[in-house]
């Protein structure tokens, strides 16, 4: 494959990462009962799907969501917020997600739904770790009261599993049948090394 080819396939990943993330900007104004309904998981687990070079993998997905966490605080909160208190936390999940991601080798439904509802199980574990910790938190910093965090989460994991769900659909599968009509996008930064 030539290096023209991988450069027009990662350009692809990266727009398909850069659409999803757009949908952030959706809905401005309050937080609602669809709060975390965002792309955040799939874009996670696309990256990590996709991208045979692990640096790119992680690297414009973070990248995607650390622009787009700036954004959206700023339109929320009407200043720039480079890291949240409860950050750390967060992109660790997103970390795992992407991770999630390098494993699935083989695309098919079964495959997504059951790395969308890993990354969901990762974020909800590890992202409420920052809810405790974090300052004026409301939860008790004790294992029970983090059982009470994750309880009281599970309305906002709902919705990033739908997110996970729905996003993965179109994202995998507008790349999936772009690979079909295309076929140069089948190659990867691998294939590159070995032709």
């Amino acid at each position: 494959m030539s290096l023209e080819k991988s450069t027009a396939r990662n350009l692809i990943l990266v727009f398909v990462i850069i659409a999803a993330a757009a949908t952030r900007f959706i809905n401005f104004g309050n937080f609602s009962s669809w709060s975390n309904f965002t792309p955040i998981g799939a874009m996670a687990l696309f990256g990590g799907a996709y991208f045979s070079d692990k640096v790119k993998a992680y690297a414009i997905p973070l990248l995607t969501l650390f622009v787009t966490d700036m954004m959206v605080n700023y339109i929320y909160f009407q200043k720039i917020v480079l890291f949240y208190e409860g950050a750390f936390w967060v992109y660790a999940s997103f970390i795992l997600m992407v991770f999630v991601g390098t494993f699935l080798k083989k695309i098919h439904v079964v495959n997504v739904l059951l790395a969308s509802f890993a990354a969901v199980f990762i974020h909800w574990i590890v992202s409420d770790i920052g809810v405790v910790l974090m300052a004026g938190s409301i939860y008790p910093k004790t294992f029970g009261g983090y059982l009470t965090a994750l309880m009281a989460a599970i309305p906002f994991e709902r919705n990033l599993l739908a997110g996970n769900l729905i996003y993965g659909l179109l994202m995998f599968g507008s790349f999936e049948w772009a690979k079909a009509k295309f076929p140069a996008l089948n190659y990867s930064n691998n294939t590159l090394q070995h032709s």
